[in-house]
């Protein structure tokens, strides 16, 4: 047994490669799961035994009989972060290691984040559980076969095929050096494993779904484990220090699915005070206690907000009032750790980053988030597009798979405020013959309506880029470098029938025959992919981007020149500039891969907000302001583009810290 070690900020960096007792080393600051948040709970990153098995010898943990490597979770091993950093061909990888939590009252859960792609668990050499789909959670209850002890052993045996293109699989490539706008794959564990002490009777499941329209907030939980008559739910909702609701509700049938009714104050100007923005993300926080009778059975935390997204005719509406998006393309990589955030600070930060930089929200592209992200997100107040990692194979099984996962992540996600629009495909990826096979144009219909049953408050993609079958939001991706040419396209002359009938940006039609545009909203969803990369950089000379810039100068002018029209164009309710980072050879980035910006983040936010001669005089008091800002480690121009400090950022007063904080 080795001792714990120093407590650290974030689970990402836990020293958990000895045996740990139970809440020794939960954080507040990366609780995994921070919409259903309890005290005991034990994280089980660090260091594992670890092994490849490329001619699939192995289908049990008994089979291994020498562990080659040491690999520190969540880091995939093609990620150096891992300690490996094998970036090769490994379709099977096997993890094992020991942790401690002692058998007694109560239940033991077992919890991974994701897992890349399938993956099967024993715990003390019983087989316990078979999960298939690289981007979503799945837990266990472990209790049966726990170890009277305490000493308890979890083995993983992760498949991950990579050559199989009939799985939902996003930018992970299938050549054995990244290409183009393809990525080093991330094979196995990717997402923190953790560990949960619960009751025998304990809360599952919750999920919020605010009602602005009618000032309510729906809430539903699920209540597993021991199920008996009288068992009664607590539910108090406090914002800014007040208690807004205090109820009790009856558990039927281990359920409750009640719509919670909040004071309406009417006026808008009271109303706005609790309404979550990216200009104000106001959080409500909630405490959940399960009781029976007198006795306190379980207690989670949790919180929501007031929120609602919706479209009314061309217009993205954010709280019943229009809206200007202004996303940038977010891939979420990491040089050393690919998909794994290196820590949740990293995580924080690019939330921050994306807001000084003048965006109000982005798009998560090809990539299911680790759920702290989303936290930041709700937090700091960032909107988020929710993309569906594509397969690019069109078969029964792909579909299925697609199907499955799809419903997983928007079951996971959807209490989320910051999230306000699903893209379940994005450039026909997939479905590539979506203007010959019906089958195809079936498949996105299918899960654009699926996804309207399963969430019926937020707006739909149902394919971003061209080829629109059915969408809430018609979502072009034009790459054209030239502003001149983008205004002509898309400007005040435009006639919309000769833009959805001859106009083909990437060489594909807007939309299919037979679903023509009716009126939706239209935004510019995917657009320059300006690369620039320093020359002294190793393979500056194979870099990729749609155009490139020959220094950080024309880079600046070039940025600046084509914000300056799509900001002007009124037919768009909203764009998507690609993109955020450099991602490996794709040096598109507003920020290069360490997150630096490439020229002045005032100067950034000033373009992608649209300022101009006539807003001069507001530009040069906010740089007074930003030049006598008292605050420390404030990134540069994050005040001047109107939001607070990295320090300084308090979306609500919370009397007793929310979530994960």
């Amino acid at each position: 047994m080795h001792s714990l070690g120093k407590r650290l900020e974030n689970c990402y960096e836990l020293p958990c490669n000895a045996a740990i007792g139970a809440n020794s080393c939960q954080t507040d600051q990366a609780y995994p799961r921070p919409q259903l948040r309890r005290n005991q709970w034990i994280c089980l990153n660090g260091s594992w035994k670890f092994t490849f098995d490329n001619a699939g010898q192995f289908v049990r943990p008994s089979d291994i009989a020498d562990w080659t490597h040491t690999i520190e979770v969540p880091f995939a091993p093609e990620s150096a972060k891992s300690g490996i950093g094998d970036t090769g061909f490994h379709p099977n990888c096997w993890y094992e290691r020991e942790f401690d939590v002692p058998k007694g009252k109560g239940r033991v859960l077992l919890h991974f984040g994701a897992v890349d792609y399938r993956a099967r668990v024993w715990v003390n050499g019983q087989f316990m559980a078979d999960h298939e789909g690289g981007h979503t959670p799945f837990s266990i209850d472990i209790t049966p076969v726990l170890n009277e002890n305490g000493v308890q052993r979890v083995t993983v045996w992760a498949q991950d095929d990579p050559f199989d293109l009939a799985k939902p699989r996003g930018k992970q490539d299938w050549q054995l050096e990244p290409h183009s706008i393809w990525y080093p794959r991330t094979s196995g564990i990717w997402q923190t494993v953790w560990v949960e002490v619960v009751p025998n009777t304990y809360i599952e499941r919750l999920r919020w779904t605010p009602h602005f329209e009618r000032w309510e907030i729906g809430f539903e939980a699920l209540v597993s484990g021991e199920l008996y008559d009288g068992i009664q739910v607590k539910v108090k909702l406090t914002a800014n220090c007040h208690v807004l609701v205090n109820d009790i509700y009856e558990v039927i049938n281990g359920e409750i699915h009640r719509r919670i009714a909040l004071s309406d104050p009417g006026i808008d100007d009271y109303r706005n005070e609790l309404l979550w923005s990216p200009e104000k993300p106001t959080l409500i926080d909630a405490e959940i206690q399960l009781w029976h009778q007198d006795r306190l059975i379980d207690e989670v935390q949790s919180y929501t907000a007031m929120r609602t997204v919706g479209i009314q005719r061309d217009r993205f509406m954010l709280n019943g009032r229009p809206y200007y998006l202004r996303l940038v393309l977010d891939q979420g990589y990491w040089s050393d750790s690919l998909m794994t955030p290196p820590s949740d600070e990293a995580l924080r930060r690019d939330v921050e980053l994306a807001k000084s930089m003048g965006f109000n929200g982005v798009r998560k592209h090809q990539k299911i988030e680790d759920p702290r992200f989303l936290y930041w997100a709700d937090v700091l107040g960032l909107m988020v597009w929710e993309e569906m990692p594509s397969p690019y194979r069109f078969t029964r099984k792909a579909v299925e798979r697609m199907t499955k996962e799809w419903a997983e992540v928007i079951n996971r996600d959807s209490s989320h405020p910051c999230i306000v629009v699903w893209v379940p495909f994005n450039e026909s990826w997939g479905v590539p013959d979506l203007t010959a096979t019906e089958a195809h144009r079936h498949c996105v219909q299918a899960l654009y309506h699926l996804t309207k049953t399963l969430d019926p408050t937020r707006p739909v993609v149902g394919n971003d880029g061209w080829e629109s079958a059915a969408t809430d939001i018609l979502a072009i991706h034009d790459y054209d470098n030239k502003p001149t040419r983008l205004a002509n396209r898309y400007g005040p002359e435009v006639n919309l029938s000769e833009l959805f009938t001859r106009e083909r940006p990437g060489g594909r039609v807007l939309t299919l025959d037979g679903h023509p545009h009716n009126g939706q909203p239209i935004m510019l969803t995917e657009f320059g992919g300006i690369a620039y990369a320093p020359p002294e950089e190793p393979d500056a000379d194979k870099i990729w981007g749609y155009v490139r810039s020959s220094d950080v100068s024309e880079l600046q002018i070039r940025y600046t020149a084509l914000l300056e029209v799509v900001n002007k164009i009124e037919l768009f309710s909203g764009f998507c500039y690609t993109q955020l980072t450099d991602t490996f050879q794709e040096a598109n980035g507003l920020l290069y891969a360490d997150r630096t910006p490439k020229f002045p983040i005032e100067a950034i936010a000033d373009a992608t907000l649209g300022r101009g001669e006539e807003d001069e005089e507001d530009a040069m008091l906010s740089r007074v302001k930003a030049k006598f800002s008292p605050e420390e480690n404030v990134f540069p121009g994050a005040v001047k583009a109107g939001w607070p400090s990295a320090n300084s950022i308090q979306p609500i007063s919370h009397c007793g810290g929310h979530p994960g904080s």
